[in-house]
C-alpha cells in the first residue's frame, strides 16, 4: 500500500485490511471484488490484484509462509526487485540491497554521480550494494531509506545533521541540492472519454466491472467509451434520454491526463441495459477515485 501512496492515506486502509483479513490465508480466500472494493481510493489498482495473487501463491505453494530469499520472493506475483530486497532484508535479515528513490538520491549525492536518472539506476544500485552490511542489513536498509526521506531530502537537504556529511562528495563541492539529475519527462498526453451514469427508479445505478487487465482492472465503474486522444464516439449502454450535465471529470493517471464527459439518465424499472448491470447498493467508497468524481458531479 505504501508504494506510490502516503502514510496518512494508507493508515485507515491498512487497519481495515488487517481487521478483515488478519492472515495471508484469510486474504487468499477473499473474494476479488471485495478486495478491490476495499482498495478503492488508493489508486494503482494493479497492486491490489497482485496482492491477492501473491497471497494465494504463498498459501498454495509455500503453505502460508513467505519465502525468505530475494531470488525466491521475485517469483511471487507483484513482487519486483525493490520489494523482494526489502522483505528479504527487513523481515528475514538477509544481506539484500534495498534501493528506492530515497536511496538513489543518497547514493547520487554521496558519490557525486552526475549520470541522470533513470539511466543512472544500475550505477546507483551497484554503489548501494557496496555499502550493504552483512550484519543487521534490515536495520541498515530502513536507516538509509529514512536518511533520504527525512534528512537527504530532494530540496534543502539537512546536511548539518547528516551522519554521512563528511564523506559526501556532493556536499564537498556544494552541489548536493542539484543531484540527482533527471532526464526531462515528456509532457503527458490528454485522453478523452465519456461516462454514462444511469439511475433506475428504485435508486439502483447502472454499473459494470472493468476487465481484469488494464487500467482500473477488476474495479467497478460507469459504463463508457474507451479513453483515447481522439474525440470519443457516443456509445450509450442503455436506451434512454441522456442529458449532458455540463460538467466533465478531470483526472491524472501516471501516463496521461483524462478529460471525461458525462451523460446522465433516469430510467424506469423495465429498462434493460445493453452493457453492465443495475446495483441497488453501490456506495461511493466502492468506486475508484475517477469514478467517484463522476458520481459527485451528478448527485
Amino acid at each position: 500500500m505504501l508504494q506510490q501512496t502516503t502514510v496518512v492515506a494508507v493508515q485507515p486502509y491498512f487497519l481495515r485490511f488487517l481487521k478483515l483479513w488478519p492472515s495471508v490465508e484469510d486474504l487468499a480466500a477473499a473474494e476479488d471484488a471485495r478486495v478491490m472494493a476495499e482498495w478503492a481510493g488508493l489508486g494503482y489498482y494493479a497492486r491490489a490484484r497482485n496482492l491477492l495473487k501473491c497471497a494465494r501463491a504463498v498459501v498454495a505453494e509455500y503453505d502460508g509462509r513467505f519465502p525468505q530469499t530475494r531470488e525466491t520472493l521475485l517469483t511471487l506475483p507483484g513482487i519486483g526487485p525493490y520489494t523482494a530486497a526489502a522483505i528479504a532484508a527487513i523481515a528475514f535479515d538477509q544481506p539484500s540491497t534495498v534501493v528506492d528513490g530515497n536511496v538513489e538520491r543518497v547514493m547520487a549525492r554521496l558519490h557525486l554521480v552526475e549520470t541522470p536518472l533513470p539511466a543512472a539506476k544500475p550505477e546507483l544500485t551497484a554503489l548501494a550494494e557496496g555499502l550493504t552490511p552483512q550484519k543487521r542489513p534490515g536495520d541498515y536498509a530502513q536507516a538509509v531509506m529514512d536518511l533520504g526521506a527525512t534528512i537527504c531530502t530532494p530540496r534543502s537537504p539537512a546536511c548539518g545533521i547528516c551522519p554521512w556529511s563528511g564523506p559526501c562528495h556532493a556536499r564537498a563541492e556544494g552541489r548536493q541540492a542539484d543531484l540527482p539529475f533527471k532526464t526531462p519527462k515528456k509532457p503527458k498526453p490528454v485522453r478523452l472519454g465519456i461516462a454514462y451514469l444511469a439511475r433506475r427508479a428504485d435508486g439502483a445505478w447502472l454499473i459494470e466491472t472493468r476487465p481484469d487487465k488494464g487500467l482500473l482492472g477488476g474495479m467497478l465503474g460507469w459504463p463508457g467509451t474507451d479513453w483515447a486522444e481522439d474525440a470519443p464516439v457516443e456509445a450509450p449502454p442503455i436506451n434512454a434520454e441522456w442529458r449532458d450535465p455540463g460538467a466533465e471529470v478531470r483526472h491524472t493517471f501516471t501516463h496521461f491526463h483524462l478529460r471525461m464527459a458525462l451523460r446522465v439518465a433516469d430510467v424506469g424499472m423495465e429498462a434493460v441495459p445493453l452493457r453492465g448491470r443495475f446495483e441497488p447498493d453501490i456506495r461511493r467508497d466502492d468506486l475508484p477515485t475517477v469514478m467517484r468524481k463522476a458520481m459527485d458531479l451528478v448527485t
